[in-house]
Order: C-alpha cells, then sequence, then structure tokens
C-alpha cells in the first residue's frame, strides 16, 4: 500500500504512519502542524519510505500531486479538541467541511479510496445506549458551538456517503470513541492526558461538571489496527463503523483511578462547565459504541483493558516529565 495520510503528524495519524511503515508499506503525511507535532513522527523521520510535507490539504494543487502518488487515502485532517472546538467555531467548521471536500474531490479524480475519520459526537445527545451505526443523531442546540464540530463531522460523512453513491467512489466513515494513548496532548482538552499530567505533577484534577457523565476510551494502536483492517477489506466500503472500546467508565472515577495509579497526592477539583469554557455548555451524558459491526467485519477487538491503556500513558507521560 502507498498511503497518504491527511494530519499525520497528529496523535493517531503518526501512530497510523508507524504501524503501515513497519508492515512495508509507503507512507506520505501532510499536516500543516496547527495542532499535530513534528516530534510525533520523528521515528519515521530517515525513511526512504516515508515523506512528510508541512502544508494544508486545502492546497489544491499540493493534495492532486500527493493523491496521484498514493493509492489509497486516510482522511484525518481535522479540528480536535473539546477546547479548540468551543473558542475556535469558525475554524472547526471550515477546517473539517472544506478540508474533506477537497480530498474527496481530488480522489475521484484518481479513483483513489478514501478512509474519513469521524467521531462519536455525531450521535449527540441520543440516550440510546449502546451506538450503533444506523441510529439517529440527535445534535443539540446551535446556541452551543460545541454542537458545531458533530455536525461539520455529519456532513463530512454525508459528503463521504454521496461521493459513494453517487461517483462509486470507495469511501469508508471511521468514528472513533475517545482514541487514547502515547503522544496524546491535553492542550486541546483531551480528558486522559489533562488528568494524568496534573496527578504527575500532583496539581489539581480538574472535573468538568459533575463528573458523572461516562465514556469508553479505545487504545491507539487498537484503533489503528482496525483502520488498517478496514482499508484492507473492499466489501467495508460504503458504510460507517464505530471503532474503540466498550469499557465505561465515569469521569470523576477516571481522576480517582489516575490519581491512584500515580500514587499522586492531587485533589480532585469539580468545575461548573461555564468556568472551564467560559460559556454555557451542554454535554452528553454517557458514550458507549456498539462495536458489533467492525467486528463482524474485519473480526476487530480491543486487546488492551482500560488500566493496561492508563499504565502505558503513566508510564510514557512520566518519561516526558
Amino acid at each position: 500500500m502507498r498511503a497518504l495520510i491527511t494530519g499525520g503528524a497528529g496523535f493517531i495519524g503518526s501512530h497510523l504512519a508507524e504501524k503501515l511503515l513497519s508492515s512495508g508499506n509507503t507512507v506520505d503525511v501532510i499536516d500543516d502542524l496547527s495542532t499535530g507535532n513534528i516530534r510525533n513522527i520523528k521515528s519515521c523521520a530517515n525513511r526512504n519510505d516515508f515523506r512528510f510535507i508541512n502544508g494544508s490539504v486545502l492546497d489544491e494543487r499540493l493534495m492532486h500531486m500527493l493523491v496521484d502518488r498514493n493509492d489509497t487515502v486516510f482522511h484525518l485532517a481535522a479540528a480536535v479538541g473539546v477546547d479548540l472546538i468551543v473558542k475556535q467555531p469558525v475554524r472547526t467548521i471550515e477546517t473539517n467541511i472544506k478540508g474533506t471536500e477537497v480530498v474527496l474531490e481530488i480522489a475521484r479524480k484518481f479513483s483513489r479510496p478514501v478512509l474519513l475519520a469521524s467521531s462519536s459526537e455525531v450521535y449527540g445527545k441520543s440516550e440510546k445506549v449502546p451506538f450503533r451505526e444506523e441510529d439517529d443523531c440527535l445534535l443539540g442546540s446551535t446556541s452551543f458551538s460545541r454542537w458545531s464540530y458533530a455536525c461539520s463531522k455529519a456532513i463530512d460523512e454525508f459528503l463521504g456517503l454521496a461521493y459513494y453513491r453517487q461517483f462509486h467512489l470507495p469511501v469508508l466513515i471511521m468514528r472513533f470513541f475517545n482514541t487514547v494513548g502515547e503522544r496524546q496532548t491535553g492542550q486541546y482538552g483531551m480528558v486522559i492526558p489533562r488528568f494524568v499530567r496534573a496527578a504527575l505533577r500532583n496539581e489539581p484534577i480538574q472535573v468538568y461538571g459533575d463528573g458523572k457523565q461516562t465514556r469508553c476510551f479505545g487504545y491507539v494502536k487498537d484503533v489503528v489496527e482496525g483502520m488498517i483492517a478496514l482499508a484492507q477489506c473492499d466489501s467495508a466500503y460504503g458504510e460507517v463503523y464505530n471503532i474503540g472500546a466498550t469499557e465505561e467508565i465515569s469521569i470523576e472515577e477516571l481522576a480517582r483511578r489516575i490519581k491512584n495509579m500515580t500514587g499522586s497526592r492531587s485533589e480532585i477539583r469539580y468545575i461548573p462547565y461555564d468556568q472551564a469554557y467560559s460559556q454555557a455548555f451542554d454535554d452528553l451524558r454517557r458514550r458507549v459504541p456498539s462495536l458489533e459491526k467492525i467486528q463482524n467485519r474485519v473480526g476487530y477487538k480491543p486487546t488492551r483493558t482500560l488500566d493496561e491503556t492508563l499504565e502505558i500513558i503513566i508510564h510514557h507521560m512520566r518519561n516526558e516529565l
């Protein structure tokens, strides 16, 4: 496989690049480094089968060249993180929708398969747990800028599936559920690296809201295995797939567990949403995926428990600090 990864210097993209290279594939990464980091791909840098391009997916001339020289596109470039989404909603909408339009149109010209990254956010405020790919989406009010991200990713999905149906372009949608692991930063609001960093520094661990909201965290190397399996499965295209894990935990229990695992003296402090984000905030109480579809299609199954994943992250971040 000759793979192009947009946003490939980001957290998930860099792990995907490493796995593809270790399996004998050739990889091009394009990233404007707005949220990605060149350090994420330092292990790939000196390889003859890897190339990094500092650029934007909105640069159509550059994207023509890159799509032409590769046979598969993993489109991961997007605005990420709740903090960024709330504080920069215009950037969120433009980056997600315009970028996907460019990628799909150029991929159509060269008949290149596209694996399009989406998010569990598209399920919105649905309370039908576990979330299945065919379930209805229930988005919140446009008064809350956090829903601009969910809406933009839903439009990306509509676009991708429209290109599949109208132009027969091989496209599939990957809905990520809280992917975590080494190299993820808490800079944009990701909860586990934020908690771990605070715990290791014996600083207050800040839980937003009442902490009763629950999430499921998928280890990035498991998620990447699922992505590659989907890319290699011809019958997978034209469909939407949840990718993640199903072990559910409340955010306050997550804080307690990380505090205990790190031996931290940190205080667990509860912060109202309007203080955390400087505006009213609409949150989801539960977010649990059904993985039945991807398991049946490519045999995907998470291999790490949450505690094993946390141990990996804590060890990595402790070495960094």
